[in-house]
């Protein structure tokens, strides 16, 4: 079974930066792709950042601000969120796409960790 845990969310101030992190555990799997989502108080959920093999995409709303990496021998996932802005409050979850041993794909969601941005 896959588990994904996020750390590193909390409180910072308009122009502050976090850094959230997710570890992806279990074995048996591949990882197709990895990003961040995060959802606002009455607001549906969105993508804030993916990676996969070949590709990074960012939402335009963080788009010079914060940055995704990747370290795929740990199966970490980092999320560098800079210039933070109260629009930012959220909470954020960390996704992952996986692939088992029989070719079959499966969507992973962490449990959330939250991000509060104060002005």
């Amino acid at each position: 079974q896959v588990q994904l845990v996020e750390s590193g969310g909390g409180l910072v101030q308009a122009g502050g930066s976090l850094r959230l992190s997710c570890a992806v555990s279990g074995s048996g799997f591949s990882i197709n792709a990895m990003g961040w989502y995060r959802q606002a108080p009455e607001k549906q959920r969105e993508l804030v950042a993916a990676a996969t093999t070949s590709s990074i995409t960012y939402a335009d709303s963080v788009k010079g601000r914060f940055t995704i990496s990747s370290d795929n021998a740990k199966n970490t996932m980092d999320l560098q969120m800079n210039s933070l802005k109260p629009e930012d409050t959220a909470v954020y979850y960390c996704n992952a796409v996986v692939r088992d041993g029989r070719g079959r794909s499966k969507e992973n969601w962490g449990q959330g960790t939250q991000v509060i941005v104060s002005s």
